[in-house]
């Protein structure tokens, strides 16, 4: 299998247009023209809908962009200060479990965040990867607070996935309130910088890269 191909987006990069371009690599990759990449980038200020999406999630439709992403999942918001993490992967060669792939994204997720001492949990009927607060007050019922770090949703043509994941670094919390993220109404967000971590994008990417290895090796045909 040849290496995967690790590229940085400069700047904020549209939507629609890298949309196009992921699936377009994609493709590529499925016709055996192109090595598996993954895309290292962020977006301007946008929601995005998946395809089980409900419009009563979208509760602020004015305020940013929203694009329909053709991903699984709801509604989520993308912007500066997120990683978003486009995953252009074969599982041809990589066998072909759905469940063991995403289970995979959340495994190198909660490996980067390991490495800023954070603890990310997966729970169940809720997508993405999540941390207990224990700094904040408690529930109505007494249980502990959780906020949602990163999300995931990916799509699979020809068994070569696109989109991926997205871990909140530092962006502006307050722009999630225009959506009911992933459709989840009782739970926060949170991100690295919010939880009192001094993370960078680049300290980000490079634990990203280094934690990619021994989430995805084991996965072969």
């Amino acid at each position: 299998m040849n290496p995967v191909q690790w590229q940085h987006l400069a700047g904020l990069a549209p939507y629609a247009e890298t949309l196009t371009a992921m699936e377009a690599r994609a493709a590529a990759i499925a016709a055996g023209e192109a090595s598996e990449a993954i895309w290292l980038l962020e977006h301007p200020p946008l929601y995005t809908a998946g395809t089980s999406a409900k419009p009563e999630d979208l509760t602020d439709p004015d305020r940013f962009p929203v694009f329909s992403a053709g991903r699984g999942g709801q509604y989520t918001y993308h912007g500066p200060g997120q990683r978003v993490a486009y995953t252009m992967l074969d599982l041809n060669q990589r066998g072909r479990d759905v469940r063991q792939f995403v289970c995979a994204l959340e495994n190198w997720v909660i490996a980067t965040l390991a490495e800023f001492n954070v603890k990310g949990e997966r729970r169940a009927g809720r997508v993405g990867v999540w941390v207990v607060r224990p700094d904040l007050p408690t529930n109505p019922d007494g249980s502990p607070r959780e906020d949602k770090i990163a999300a995931i949703g990916v799509k699979l043509r020809r068994w070569v996935s696109f989109h991926g994941i997205s871990i909140n670094v530092e962006p502006d919390l307050s722009h999630f309130s225009g959506i009911v993220p992933c459709g989840i109404t009782d739970h926060g967000v949170t991100s690295l910088v919010d939880l009192g971590l001094p993370v960078t994008m680049a300290d980000l990417d490079a634990a990203l890269i280094s934690c990619f290895p021994r989430a995805f090796n084991q996965l072969r045909a």
